[in-house]
């Protein structure tokens, strides 16, 4: 039966391949739904190694399945490469120095997300090749988890049915279960039209598209006051209707992202600033169109496979540097603030009472020394992710990884700089590990997928039905 030294002898043959993988995906930061390199280059070292692809998953063109294993249960290895906007930035680099003015970046470390469980899934090949265990491992492709909801496209068109459980992970600043909710929410598109006219001239023939908007957005303000202290309510003018003052505006857009607690709830606080939207276009005598752009529910952790994965977490240990690498450290350290390095505490003391934060220990490392400690929560994160839907579906279980010095925050050049050295790799190849043996002892223990399960249909009750509505495309311009 295979053991962890099993599984360290494959990653030695196989590390240097990921840390390739990782820093090349880092190198093309492609944002939601344009992730086609990054696809080819995960696409084509998974198809040469021996897995069945199949793209286009959902509907998606960058989404994709990898698959492995003719018999035994399904684990699905979640994996994202997707980039964000404007975060380019030189890697290992102490200060903010874009590589590109203006450029994408990996401010939340996908290029690492899923090279992971890209080891994880050769190695589990490799088990399955040496007859140590039996089972299908599924790697799935999953693309625009930022501002996309990927996944929960994905859910809606049945992709992730033939799974029996879902595993994934995400690069942090520390190590520790995903143990908690998150925010559930819907981003909504409202386009205004109005009537052109010279704004000096013949101001009362034009409609303005940009008052309405305006005016929407002071609604909204007002909103927040009666809506619940977990709810948020974020926007962005996305078309002002041009760079002429002395013109009437004859259009103008607002995106709308609206998160909270449950998506019934995140329902009930979009019904009103659609009215409030609808008001704005009375007043103005303009018309609005809202298209609906995506949305993703609130998270459902597994306590059966967390416990496990707690274990993996142990029995792995955490990384351990070099002197080059811990002088960086302590550079990139000095760039995070105090409110920053702060926050990160927070979030920990949230996941566990027994965590080091609780007793005001921490800051005399550029790391958190230790695993955080697990146990069962109700917190909900102040984040949203896409794969809560698969959560709902799934029996799913995620975690976070030491991949930067304590408090980075996430979406920073801070992130993206350390995104391709020593520290973001050891943490990468830490995950996989963790990704593989619990896998691995699910495979061996097939009544803990059924506790699992029986765990999942005990929360969800039949109660789930997918946010994104039937008549809704994945956004791939926007």
């Amino acid at each position: 039966m295979a053991n962890l030294e099993d599984i360290e002898n494959l990653y030695h043959r196989y590390e240097q391949d990921l840390i390739k993988l990782s820093d090349r995906i880092w190198e093309i930061p492609e944002t939601r739904f344009k992730e086609k390199e990054s696809v080819k280059v995960l696409t084509t070292y998974l198809e040469q190694i021996g897995f069945q692809i199949e793209m286009g998953v959902g509907g998606i063109d960058t989404a994709f399945v990898a698959k492995y294993g003719t018999e035994g249960p399904v684990i699905g290895i979640l994996g994202e490469y997707d980039a964000l906007p404007g975060l380019s930035q030189k890697a290992a680099s102490p200060v903010r120095e874009p590589l590109i003015d203006g450029g994408n970046g990996h401010g939340c470390g996908h290029n690492l997300l899923g090279t992971a469980g890209i080891g994880a899934v050769v190695v589990l090949k490799d088990l399955i090749d040496k007859g140590e265990v039996v089972g299908r491992i599924h790697y799935f492709g999953c693309p625009a988890e930022e501002g996309g909801s990927g996944k929960t496209f994905m859910v809606r068109e049945g992709v992730f049915n033939h799974v029996d459980v879902a595993l994934t992970w995400h690069p942090n600043s520390f190590t520790s279960v995903f143990n908690f909710s998150s925010l559930a929410n819907y981003q909504v598109y409202f386009e205004f039209e109005g009537i052109a006219s010279h704004a000096a001239n013949s101001p009362h023939l034009g409609r303005s598209a940009l008052d309405a908007v305006e005016l929407m957005n002071v609604g909204v303000n007002y909103l927040r006051e009666h809506i619940s202290k977990d709810a948020k309510v974020h926007y962005a003018i996305t078309n002002s209707g041009g760079m002429s003052p002395n013109v009437v505006q004859a259009e103008a857009e607002v995106l709308y992202l609206i998160r909270a607690n449950t998506i019934q709830e995140v329902d009930d606080i979009y019904k009103r600033i659609v009215k409030i939207a609808e008001g704005a276009a009375l007043m103005t005598e303009t018309k609005v169109k809202i298209k609906f752009d995506k949305a993703c529910s609130n998270y459902i952790p597994n306590d059966t496979i967390n416990r496990i994965i707690y274990k993996k977490l142990q029995l792995v240990g955490l990384p351990t540097y070099n002197k080059d690498e811990l002088q960086y450290a302590t550079k990139m350290a000095e760039t995070i603030s105090l409110a920053e390095f702060s926050s990160a505490l927070e979030e920990i003391k949230t996941m566990s009472e027994k965590s080091l934060a609780v007793n005001g220990k921490g800051r005399e490392s550029v790391f958190y020394p230790e695993v955080v400690p697990y146990q069962q929560s109700k917190a909900t994160m102040a984040g949203s992710t896409d794969v809560a839907d698969v959560s709902w579906v799934v029996p799913t279980a995620q975690f976070f990884a030491t991949c930067f010095v304590l408090g980075t925050p996430l979406h920073s050049w801070q992130l993206v700089s350390q995104g391709k050295t020593g520290l973001a790799h050891k943490g990468m190849i830490y995950a996989s590990k963790v990704l593989a043996l619990t896998a691995l002892e699910l495979l061996q223990n097939p009544s803990l997928i059924e506790q699992a399960k029986k765990e999942l249909r005990d929360e969800v009750k039949d109660t789930y039905i997918n946010p994104i509505p039937k008549e809704v495309v994945p956004n791939m311009y926007g």
